[in-house]
């Protein structure tokens, strides 16, 4: 099987990640930066990277667990704060997304949707303690799952800045290597946590490995035949996710509005 070729993630490339946050934060007039803490490694990264980038006394990360959250996140993310000397805060969310699911009537299975309501109390959480801090919110999604869509709108999609968006999940997984991430957390099974034994790849029925190679092919122009000589997934299958990305794409771009100026005299 060809490994595709997809950048390898550099020193160089995490010192201009940590610049861009920098950068960011001082031409903001904010204070400091704020990330939801998951226990995952796109929140570890990012809470490592703009650590590096404006010192761990500026940045605040907020572990936001509910009923389904595993009760050792609380411990590993508590761990990696001690670690690197960030502030630390953990609110419960439980009360406010079954007040929320009670009100739209959601059904008890309604996986999906009360894992929508999680994310988007999640996010109101962080900008309510960046109001009262003056700090901005840094998200923590990567390439992979902006080009699916696999996040959820105003949700854990929400951010004021996006460290890792231009990185894939296995070159995530190299920058964590890069800067300290401790192993237990990048080999971490990656999971969203939105309800009890989700994980990413087995939502979305493929491995990032195969997924990444598969994106960044789509990103180059390759066919759908080449691509699948690379991973040896079916082209059917390459098909569907090549017409998800372009489906997502209302996810990761600025609301749709009539193309028409309505300032004339």
């Amino acid at each position: 099987m060809v490994s595709g070729e997809i950048h390898t993630i550099t020193k160089d490339d995490a010192d201009l990640i940590i610049k861009f946050i920098g950068d960011a934060l001082e031409g903001s007039g904010c204070e400091g930066l704020i990330v939801g803490a998951s226990g995952g490694i796109d929140s570890a990264v990012t809470a490592k990277l703009c650590a590096d980038a404006v010192g761990p006394e500026r940045v605040m990360n907020v572990f936001m667990p509910s009923a389904v959250t595993p009760s050792s996140d609380l411990d590993l993310t508590m761990s990696l704060s001690r670690l690197w000397g960030t502030r630390y805060e953990c609110i419960g969310i439980q009360p406010a997304v079954d007040a929320f699911a009670g009100m739209l009537s959601l059904a008890a299975d309604d996986r999906l949707g009360i894992g929508n309501i999680s994310s988007r109390c999640r996010m109101t959480v962080l900008y309510n303690r960046a109001r009262d801090m003056n700090y901005l919110v840094a998200g923590t999604s990567n390439r992979s799952e902006c080009m699916m869509g696999y996040f959820t709108k105003f949700g854990d999609g929400a951010s004021d800045i996006l460290p890792i968006a231009d990185l894939y999940k296995t070159q995530v997984r190299q920058i964590a290597k890069l800067i300290g991430v401790p192993r237990d957390i990048v080999e971490k099974v990656p999971t969203a946590g939105l309800w009890t034994g989700q994980t990413d790849e087995s939502e979305m029925g493929i491995t990032y490995n195969d997924l990444d190679i598969i994106l960044n092919g789509i990103n180059l122009g390759r066919s759908d035949t080449d691509m699948a000589d690379r991973t040896g997934i079916c082209i059917m299958r390459i098909s569907e996710i090549r017409e998800r990305v372009g489906r997502m794409r209302h996810k990761i771009l600025p609301a749709m509005r009539p193309d028409v100026a309505f300032n004339g005299p």
